[in-house]
């Protein structure tokens, strides 16, 4: 009983410090890292020297699989804004259309979605809703439907590393976590552009074209997602379905507002120099993959690098403007690598086991309904759906062991939990929220996305349940 609520313990920690305490991600995590510790060292009697090696081993695992990703991925973004570039790419999204729906799902869906699976981070909520907001949104609307739309591409963001980090701590096969991921988001990815087209024109006479519209976006998005992540990669989905999706969306514009385009102000030159960096990164990972290349970090950095000199950025500031970035990620390394740390103790101890074991026993055949759940929890606390999976991806294996479940498919609905939670995720508010003078205000916007957070846990655990 006592080796229960001592496995248990750490997540209780990391719970109250970050969601009642209010402390920050890093420092909870280090709190909740030297705990663990104690606990390993005293309450399961693992050896000294076996927990300083587990822990320098996790070290350089999150440094080189992971932190080094995030950094390379804020990096190719920060060239954007460094060059001015990243305004041009708004301004071409804003003169593409005059149909509310047209821009809702084109800059949030589209354009968030490409963001988000370049990046992550945070870009994906606070530059869609900027946009909107230029465009004459409301901002709290603008903030709501970017949260909703910045839900599904979570699990493939940032190049897929949510995913790769699930394959790491889960020992699952790469190929089939996104086989399965992309099988429970699939009804996801009509639902949300159905939504969010419904949601920016509330017209009675305009829910037959706002139903098509977002069916249509949402078909091509999936194909292109579930191409992708069965036959490349966690790469590339989210990258390319929202690809597919931007393409779609002004192809649908141009079909049913032909008076109403705007022509852009920016020259073929000036576009072309905006999405030198995003599209060389595409180019360099499609390269790579027949070699099975999975230096994701080298990729981005090369993207962003070359595409940095396209955009007049000089070899002496990028060099700056990556040690910027060290700088501004510096709460992330923290906790990822203390959180990863923690992950590695809790296996090594046998704490992983132990709470798969009692939490199979308890909740028996029902448990796959309310696995999401567990990867919502972890996103609401952290806001990053790549700790959620540090945090719980092996506990979810390990209870679809002892259930006789495929790993792939609990590890999996952990992954696409997150997705629920980012919803919901008091990072991603708060980065909202101080960006357009809406502080004070964060309760509200809470409010307004729970029930789509709500109805989306309830669904994607029926989905996992019945699969």
């Amino acid at each position: 009983m006592f080796e229960v609520l001592f496995a248990l313990l750490p997540m209780v920690i990391l719970v109250i410090a970050m969601g009642i305490c209010k402390w920050p991600g890093d420092k909870s995590s280090l709190l909740t890292l030297v705990i663990t510790v104690t606990l390993v060292t005293f309450a399961f009697g693992i050896p000294t020297r076996e927990i300083g090696f587990t822990l320098i081993n996790s070290t350089a695992r999150a440094c080189i699989t992971i932190l080094s990703v995030i950094w390379m991925a804020v990096f190719s973004y920060n060239i954007l804004l460094d060059s001015g570039k990243i305004e041009v790419l708004k301004d071409q999204l804003a003169t593409i259309s005059t149909d509310r729906s047209v821009q809702v799902l084109l800059i949030t869906w589209g354009f968030g979605g490409l963001l988000e699976g370049m990046a992550g981070y945070g870009t994906s909520v606070a530059i869609p809703a900027a946009i909107l907001v230029t465009l004459g949104f409301r901002p709290l609307f603008a903030v709501l439907v970017s949260l909703i739309a910045n839900s599904e591409p979570t699990t493939f963001g940032a190049v897929g590393i949510a995913e790769t980090v699930l394959m790491e701590e889960t020992g699952c096969p790469l190929p089939e976590l996104c086989k399965a991921t992309i099988q429970q988001l699939y009804p996801f990815i009509f639902l949300i552009p159905i939504t969010l087209a419904i949601l920016a024109d509330r017209r009675r006479q305009a829910l037959l074209k706002n139903i098509l519209l977002g069916t249509l976006v949402g078909g091509v998005s999936f194909l292109a997602q579930y191409a992708t992540a069965v036959y490349l990669g966690p790469e590339m989905p989210a990258i390319l379905g929202s690809i597919c999706s931007i393409i779609i969306i002004i192809a649908w514009s141009r079909w049913t507002e032909k008076s109403d385009i705007i022509p852009t102000k920016h020259s073929p030159r000036q576009i072309y120099q905006a999405w030198s960096v995003y599209g060389l990164i595409i180019f360099f990972i499609l390269l790579a993959i027949p070699f099975n290349f999975r230096a994701t970090s080298l990729l981005l950095f090369a993207g962003a690098f070359i595409g940095g000199r396209i955009q007049g950025v000089t070899t002496s500031r990028q060099f700056t403007l990556l040690g910027q970035t060290l700088v501004q990620i510096r709460s992330t390394i923290i906790m990822v690598i203390a959180l990863v740390g923690i992950s590695a103790l809790m296996e090594i101890s046998g704490m992983v086991q132990l709470l798969a074991d009692t939490l199979t026993s308890i909740s028996g055949k029902y448990y796959a309904f309310w696995s999401p759940l567990v990867g919502e929890i972890g996103t609401f606390i952290t806001g990053s759906g790549t700790s959620a999976n540090i945090l719980f991806g092996k506990l979810q294996a390990g209870i679809a062991a002892n259930m006789d479940i495929d790993p792939s498919w609990l590890a999996a609905a952990n992954t696409t939990g997150t997705t629920a939670g980012k919803i919901i995720s008091p990072q991603s508010i708060a980065i909202a929220a101080s960006a357009y003078q809406l502080q004070g205000q964060e309760g509200e916007i809470l409010k307004q996305a729970f029930p789509y957070a709500l109805v989306y846990g309830i669904i994607l655990g029926i989905i996992v349940f019945i699969g």
